[in-house]
């Protein structure tokens, strides 16, 4: 099963909706705090051209940079996730 984490702050209300979605969902994840983890801060930077993008979700290795639902549905159901 593929793995989904969430890399956010608890702050952005971005970040909130994604979580809110996906705990809606049913689907489980790791939540990574940028704000807290430096390292996981650099590999968010990595993945989005140098910004802190929040949410960056990478969902079994597809990496989605600020989201919206729509996106999410879609490669939550390629990876055989969600409802």
């Amino acid at each position: 099963m593929p793995e989904v984490k969430v890399y956010g702050a608890d702050w952005c209300s971005m970040t909130k909706r994604t979580r809110a979605y996906l705990d809606q969902q049913g689907v489980s994840y790791e939540y990574v705090d940028i704000d807290r983890d430096r390292q996981a801060a650099s590999w968010v930077a990595d993945q989005n051209g140098g910004k802190e993008k929040k949410p960056t979700v990478d969902i079994g290795g597809v990496v989605l940079a600020e989201p919206s639902n729509q996106e999410l549905d879609k490669v939550l159901k390629e990876k055989g996730l969600g409802r």
